[in-house]
């Protein structure tokens, strides 16, 4: 959204100054890859972390964007209020900083960037001294930075960047959909059931694939899904058994069930005494999510997605 919200102000033709954390370490409240845009009427778009820090660093591009001072720089900021530049908080970690301006000309270039990102085409966003451009190269990993003295190259996969795979497209389905939208997740359902109302109503998937049974799901899945995450929550014991055994052994970054915990124990006793591999069993979030008493879809929506998002940056 951020390159949409660039694009509209470039169209008034008013300047926009725009912000990337290179780097960031310790308890920085900027992560890497965070940005945030700000036009030449004040307006802005985004966050490099929030607090005093970003705070400076706005008023700061608002008063270039002022005296049209359009040199680009980077900042250092560090969180510690003993350090020689620092940024006024008090969390510890410091983060880098990239601050460049565009202009009218820019629009082409933007509009490239906005295309690969709302299309999740996975190529390359490369930042240096002289700006963003898109490389069509795909990246495998998430981000990249290459320093030289003069110059640096902040490289950054374009569209979102992790894989969720929710098969069974019921109500907790739809809730998980609508919590996870947006994240930086391509959401991909699975169902059976070609007239299921919350499956043909759920407007947050990438895609929706209607599979003839779940044991096809396997088939539906890319060959490289280390990466990925899946949750099954399928309309019973029967076809969560079934899309289970069809991915049995599939190295993933993340396999929730959702059910009961004595569901789970007898389809995990069922599965020992089949002699499943027992360092793939043990690889099982079931049930899936985090322990909150949840009830609703959407309770258990949130346990499910909070369990996601701790492995998620446990990842990185």
């Amino acid at each position: 959204m951020i390159w949409s919200f660039i694009i509209e102000r470039l169209n008034e033709r008013k300047h926009v100054a725009v912000m990337c954390v290179l780097h960031s370490s310790g308890s920085s409240p900027g992560r890497q890859g965070f940005k945030m845009a700000i036009s030449e009427s004040g307006d802005m778009y985004g966050s490099i972390g929030g607090g005093i820090m970003e705070y400076k660093l706005v008023e700061l591009a608002k008063d270039r964007l002022k005296v049209a001072n359009y040199a680009p720089e980077v900042f250092l900021q560090v969180h510690d209020k003993h350090a020689p530049h620092q940024s006024g908080m008090i969390c510890s970690g410091e983060q880098t900083i990239f601050l460049w301006f565009l202009s009218e000309k820019d629009i082409p270039n933007i509009k490239e960037i906005e295309a690969s990102y709302r299309t999740n085409k996975g190529e390359t966003l490369v930042i240096s001294k002289s700006g963003a451009h898109i490389d069509p190269e795909k990246m495998i990993q998430s981000y990249a930075i290459d320093e030289s003295k003069d110059d640096f190259f902040y490289k950054e996969k374009t569209g979102k960047k992790q894989v969720l795979h929710i098969v069974g497209g019921g109500h907790c389905a739809l809730a998980l959909s609508k919590l996870m939208y947006n994240m930086d997740f391509i959401i991909k359902v699975y169902e059976t059931r070609a007239h299921l109302n919350t499956f043909i109503d759920n407007k947050y998937a990438n895609t929706k694939t209607l599979l003839n049974d779940y044991a096809e799901l396997n088939n539906g899945f890319n060959n490289n899904t280390e990466d990925d995450y899946v949750v099954i929550m399928t309309f019973g014991y029967r076809t969560d058994d079934i899309a289970l055994r069809s991915i049995v052994g599939r190295r993933l970054y993340y396999l929730g069930v959702l059910g009961s915990k004595k569901k789970i124990e007898k389809m995990l006793e069922q599965y020992r005494i089949e002699k499943i591999d027992e360092n793939w069993l043990r690889t099982i979030h079931a049930p899936a999510g985090l322990f909150i008493k949840s009830e609703t879809p959407e309770e258990i929506a949130v346990s499910i997605a909070a369990e996601i998002i701790l492995r998620k940056n446990l990842h990185q």
